[in-house]
């Protein structure tokens, strides 16, 4: 009697065991696969954002990628589009007028460009109306390469301290390169990396 108690406490540990076994051998396969699906998700992020990654990683931390995935979400609900040849040329005659009148009123000029670039930004299908750090962060999703030109320039436009004649050359010279990235085809720009429907965030 005595033996077959100890023969059937033997058997009930010996199932219990094989059970915690198993649990630990299937958390310990989601976990290399949540951790596999991290780093998946960290590489795409890089590759579509860039030194903007880099950035969102400095002023988010471990918050970065959900904000930049955000960013993705946000973006991937507007209607955004190539200008027409119509288009492109009026804007282009608008900035050529900017940069004239830079000779005689600087200050004016800087703050034409700005417009202009908002009015570039509706035309393409971004939301233009917004405050800024929300435009910039809409454009980083398809413009990471140059965003940081229209921050850049935004800083010394809005800037509350007197500003020499070479500052704002430099905002407009700024406000150029977010201008003729927004102007560019999309086809002359390497596609985005999209994030899979798994990594957008809900």
């Amino acid at each position: 009697m005595a033996v077959a108690r100890t023969t059937f406490m033997s058997n009930t540990q010996i199932i219990w065991a094989a059970v915690a076994v198993v649990a630990l051998v299937g958390a310990l396969l989601v976990g290399l696969a949540l951790a596999r699906r991290a780093r998946h998700r960290t590489a795409i992020l890089q590759q579509r954002f860039g030194s903007e990654y880099d950035r969102a990683r400095a002023q988010y931390g471990s918050r970065a990628e959900r904000v930049l995935a955000e960013r993705v979400r946000h973006v991937a609900g507007f209607h955004v589009r190539d200008l027409s040849d119509a288009e492109r040329e009026r804007f282009v005659s608008a900035w050529t007028s900017i940069q004239a009148q830079f000779v005689d009123d600087p200050r004016s000029a800087v703050g034409r460009a700005n417009d202009l670039i908002k009015e570039v930004m509706r035309a393409r299908g971004y939301s233009a109306d917004d405050a800024f750090e929300r435009r910039a962060a809409d454009l980083s999703v398809d413009h990471p390469d140059v965003v940081e030109h229209y921050r850049a320039a935004h800083v010394l436009a809005q800037s509350e301290e007197p500003i020499d004649t070479e500052d704002l050359r430099q905002a407009v010279v700024h406000y150029r390169v977010i201008f003729e990235d927004l102007l560019a085809p999309a086809a002359s720009r390497p596609p985005p990396v999209a994030l899979s429907p798994a990594q957008k965030p809900a």
